[in-house]
């Protein structure tokens, strides 16, 4: 119950201040533009979420005046909240690292939903309000994490192995740097999961055959087994986050003939990236 009380208020907030600063700035001119009614969407997502951030892809096709019913798919990066990058103070030129990583979390996830207009807009510079759940399986991938380890040999000589993180590291000064990214990259391992999504979309675009919108809501991604990934702390299972997401894309009318849509949505774009 927190989370979602938590999510109503990030939503209130969120919702409010779009709605002001689009009040200051919208002219209320009238929307002249010949509407679409089969306004199926193509769009792409950049994702910010309190557990990390990701991409996405959505097709949104119309199945009345108000619905659509959605396809997508994601791929997100996990960062757990004890997560902190420093430099070995001894060496602070050398690569940052998180001491006590265990291990790198990715997700990928296909789904299926439904999407509903709430308040449409009739105004150029107006915003149209959305409600939309998705959800749908998911594939958890984590690769292990390695170090550059600094070992001396007496008298003056030392060598750099590199390892997993273990019991022999005992403080960050124990570590020389992180491993490149793709060390370790062969030992990926997947995980099944599922995860869904709800949320509020704001669509705000001022042409009819483009989309540009803000989107704000929440996502539970919960995976077959306990993925561990920090020394000393709970492996993780399930992940909650709360998200803010730029959606921009095209609408179109599949109904339409090609050399028609093309010729509609040309001049739009020409003069939407004016603005």
């Amino acid at each position: 119950m927190g989370f979602f009380i938590m999510m109503k208020k990030f939503v209130h907030i969120f919702t409010g201040w779009f709605f002001l600063s689009h009040l200051v700035f919208a002219q209320g001119d009238i929307d002249e533009q010949s509407r679409i009614f089969y306004r199926n969407e193509s769009s792409f997502g950049l994702i910010l979420h309190t557990s990390g951030y990701g991409i996405s892809y959505r097709y949104g096709q119309r199945i009345n005046y108000f619905d659509k019913q959605l396809y997508e798919a994601g791929f997100h990066a996990f960062r757990h909240p004890k997560e902190v990058k420093i430099n070995n103070p001894i060496w602070p030129n050398n690569r940052s690292f998180v001491f006590g990583k265990l291990n790198s979390l990715f997700w990928a996830n296909i789904g299926y939903g439904f999407q509903r207009e709430i308040y449409r807009k009739f105004d150029i510079g107006g915003i149209a309000i959305r409600y939309f759940f998705t959800g749908g399986p998911s594939v958890a991938l984590y690769k292990p994490v390695y170090y550059q380890k600094l070992e001396l040999i007496p008298p003056n000589d030392y060598v750099i192995t590199t390892e997993k993180f273990n019991e022999s590291f005992h403080q960050a000064t124990d570590i020389f740097g992180r491993a490149g990214f793709f060390k370790g990259i062969d030992e990926t391992r997947a995980l099944p999961g599922i995860y869904v999504k709800g949320g509020v979309n704001f669509e705000y675009s001022r042409y009819d055959e483009v989309l540009h919108a803000l989107e704000v809501g929440g996502m539970i991604n919960a995976f077959a087994k306990k993925i561990p990934i920090m020394d000393n702390e709970k492996a993780t299972r399930v992940v909650v986050a709360l998200f803010v997401s730029y959606r921009f894309g095209k609408i179109f009318d599949p109904k339409a003939p090609k050399p028609e849509r093309q010729r509609r949505r040309e001049p739009a774009l020409q003069e939407d990236l004016m603005y």
